[in-house]
């Protein structure tokens, strides 16, 4: 038998009898022959509720000692998982992030995995034990202080843990069946994919997708790893996210057109409005922001107005950085000679992934007369060989979503989709 890496979302470890229900299925899995590591996230709203006392006592929420207080979640998690397992006659070894080797670069909040060691954890698993790791955390390898790797974080763990050990296969369990053609929630007629390319898994996951953590499965394609998204809540067979070309047993379905739609609400849009239209400006703008360590996502630059030589530029970014990026703008501002700037957070990104898209005709035609037949307004436009993004009103985005997941004929018949562990992961 092999070596499986198993992850759990706080849904599936949200209170004392969830936790002994995931303890029987490590279980099931360590008695079948299998070596077993397992990653777990903070219990339910755990790390929500330890952000909201953060909130209480400090406006900073960064730095180092907001990563030693968010890590508190994951080890509270891994501890109680290897009481149960031991309590029903396992044996379960705990560890935090630094315990078992994830190293990463000193960036707290947002920390990215530089190396992993996992000398403890193959001893552990040597003499028989089912190895329990922290999510979310590493140990930065100059300061040696703790870190955290962003929200979602976990999934990243368990699949650098897996190219690590030379697992298997990942396993990530949530609270859906696997990864579908649309959130289920927005969605309840959204099917469930069998499969999905890592390519696609990217781009989904970029879109705003939250069934999978997007530096989990760049690390997943970089190392070749194969992942298994599943219901820790059910038995059902998942969805396998692993390269175009390899293949599981017994499948023989053709790869699909569309994979599915993905909206994000957690962005918002900065414009800058009369930007001199000339060589530099832009990169002016887009180093201002990048030394502010600011990521962004879709970019836009209007045509240039003939009687004013000037233009305008949005781009969106995560909400919780909008302020900053303003504010970070403003003190270029008599440098680059901009009129103004310009906020807005009740905006959506809607897309449509496919690695099917680039060899059929029409899809960008049925994208576009979707959204115009719901009275759907695209603010923005981008585009890459398997995707179609736009960014719309926020409170148009499930008749967005909706319309787009009918008109590729993504609908599932029957039932509707089973979402067992309410909003958490």
């Amino acid at each position: 038998m092999g070596l499986i890496v198993q992850k759990y979302g706080g849904s599936s470890v949200a209170d004392a009898e969830s936790i002994k229900r995931v303890a029987k299925r490590i279980m099931e899995t360590r008695r079948a022959g299998h070596e077993v590591c397992v990653v777990v996230s903070a219990m339910g709203d755990t790390t929500d509720e330890l952000i909201d006392l953060a909130k209480q006592v400090s406006p900073i929420l960064e730095g180092r000692e907001y990563d030693m207080l968010l890590t508190a979640g994951e080890r509270i998690s891994m501890s109680l998982v290897a009481m149960a397992i031991n309590s029903m006659g396992g044996d379960a070894r705990s560890f935090t992030g630094s315990q078992a080797g994830v190293i990463t670069d000193q960036s707290f909040n947002k920390a990215r995995i530089t190396s992993v060691t996992p000398g403890r954890l193959r001893a552990a698993l040597d003499e028989g034990a089912i190895t329990i790791v922290a999510g979310f955390q590493g140990v930065s390898e100059t300061t040696k202080d703790i870190t955290t790797l962003g929200r979602g974080g976990s999934d990243t763990t368990a699949v650098a843990l897996a190219a690590a050990l030379g697992a298997d296969v990942c396993e990530i369990y949530t609270d859906v069946d696997g990864v579908f053609s649309a959130d289920p929630r927005l969605v309840p007629k959204a099917r469930k994919l069998n499969r999905v390319a890592y390519e696609e898994m990217l781009e989904l996951a970029a879109s705003g997708a939250k069934i999978l953590h997007l530096r989990s499965v760049e690390y997943a394609r970089r190392f070749h790893v194969p992942i298994h998204v599943r219901s820790s809540f059910s038995q059902h067979e998942g969805t396998w996210v692993r390269a175009k070309e390899e293949k599981v047993e017994g499948e023989t379905v053709e790869q699909a057109i569309i994979a599915g739609v993905a909206h994000d609400t957690s962005e918002a849009k900065v414009t800058v409005v009369g930007v001199p239209d000339k060589p530099g400006v832009a990169a002016q703008i887009f180093r201002t922001i990048a030394d502010a360590e600011l990521n962004i996502d879709m970019v836009v630059q209007n045509i240039s107005a003939a009687a004013t030589g000037r233009t305008d530029i949005s781009f969106t970014l995560p909400v919780g950085d909008g302020r900053r990026a303003i504010t970070t703008l403003q003190k270029v501002q008599p440098m680059i000679a901009f009129e103004a700037l310009l906020f807005d957070d009740q905006i959506a990104k809607v897309s449509l992934v496919g690695a099917g898209m680039k060899s059929h005709p029409g899809v960008t035609a049925v994208f576009f007369e979707a959204l115009s037949n719901v009275g759907v307004n695209a603010e923005m436009i981008s585009t890459s060989e398997i995707r179609i993004s736009v960014v719309c009103r926020a409170d148009v985005v499930k008749d967005a979503v909706a319309a787009l997941h009918t008109a590729f004929g993504l609908d599932a018949e029957g039932g509707e989709a089973v979402v067992y562990g309410g909003t958490g992961r």
